[in-house]
């Protein structure tokens, strides 16, 4: 008999890391016992809302009475027969760990590392954070060797890489795709997509830039730009800028939308714009979908782009060499159709989110 396992994410954000908390939590559901523990007032619970994937809702509270978290977390493992609680969410861990404490149980504690590490954790709160963790399974090699770079070996838990996986997508027909182009004001444009929250990190204004270029090189270029605002102030400001530059008509938002792999598929070019992208999940979701991708060359698109055979890689945040990539894309369309089909093949070959579900669902069970 397989253990029970908790996934646990509290963030009341909807991003990748959030997206693929559920799609995880779905697939250990299907493949045994599998409960999910979600934010009451976040936007994942509307990915469980009428479905039969069950979760646990908790109110979050500020630091001082995190314990009355962690005491109802304690009180779900314990009622739920909890083997292991898996943690996506950083600011979870000092739930997790007080409710592994607080618990009879006293389950494994396993974190999914989604975020990149930066400095030495050798003071005394992170110290009981670590010695109570059993696991850390890292998005990248890179995070990898930034754990056992800062987290002192005497209490750093077991570290494994584990890629975040990207499910296959349905493929839309020619006639549907040329249909939603036409809708989306998009026709026969070169189109850059960028899918992902608005704000400044994540680069949306750097694809602006590059568009501005291209259109001055006489290129007739669009850019879809797919997600969220995290600010209205800012998405306002970004808005006004493109007025200003008369870009209005070149520019496309779609705010935030279920569909964003249909949307990549609208596209010529998916980029990733990201400063510092732990992981790059949106360029493998694009590669499935048989799209040519372009990513900034630091973090995570480091291990997924093969510059030059199954994509482009930019210079972080610079958007001439953005617009030069992108030309060279656009004027060479047989070489950007060579690069989406080694894309996808690489896709599924290593990061087809089947494949890693069962080496996670193995590692939880077993690691």
């Amino acid at each position: 008999m397989g253990k029970k396992i908790c996934e646990l994410c509290l963030s009341p954000d909807l991003g990748g890391l959030e997206l693929y908390m559920m799609r995880a939590s779905r697939y250990l559901n299907e493949q045994g016992e599998c409960i999910s523990v979600i934010n009451a007032k976040g936007k994942l619970r509307s990915y469980y809302d009428g479905t039969v994937y069950r979760y646990f809702t908790l109110k979050r509270h500020n630091v001082f009475l995190a314990w009355l978290t962690a005491r109802d977390l304690a009180c779900i493992i314990d009622n739920e027969a909890i083997d292991v609680v898996h943690v996506h969410w950083t600011k979870d861990l000092p739930t997790a760990i007080i409710a592994k404490l607080l618990s009879k149980r006293k389950p494994k504690i396993v974190q999914s590392r989604h975020m990149t590490m930066t400095r030495f954790k050798d003071d005394f709160y992170h110290r009981f954070i670590y010695r109570n963790l059993n696991l850390i399974l890292a998005v990248t090699h890179q995070v990898k060797s930034q754990i056992e770079k800062f987290i002192p070996a005497s209490i750093r838990p077991k570290v494994e890489t584990l890629y975040i996986g990207a499910q296959q997508p349905i493929i839309i027909s020619e006639d549907e795709k040329n249909s939603r182009r036409k809708e989306l004001g998009l026709a026969d444009s070169f189109t850059v997509g960028i899918v992902g929250r608005i704000e400044p990190q994540k680069g949306q204004w750097v694809v602006i830039d590059a568009i501005e270029k291209l259109i001055h090189q006489g290129i007739d270029a669009k850019a879809l730009i797919v997600g969220h605002a995290m600010s209205d102030e800012y998405l306002a400001a970004l808005q006004k800028d493109i007025v200003m530059r008369g870009l209005k008509d070149r520019i496309v938002f779609t705010g935030f939308t279920r569909e964003a792999q249909v949307m990549m598929q609208l596209c010529d070019v998916v980029v990733l714009a990201t400063e510092n992208e732990t992981f790059g999940l949106v360029l493998i979701e694009a590669m499935m979908c048989g799209i040519c991708v372009v990513g900034s060359d630091s973090g995570g698109p480091l291990e997924i782009i093969d510059d030059g055979v199954n994509g482009l890689l930019f210079k972080t945040f610079d958007a001439v060499d953005l617009a030069d990539k992108l030309s060279f894309l656009q004027q060479n369309p047989e070489v950007r159709i060579e690069y989406a089909l080694k894309g996808k093949q690489k896709a599924l070959d290593v990061f087809e989110s089947q494949k890693q579900f069962e080496v996670l669902k193995m590692t939880l069970e077993h690691g």
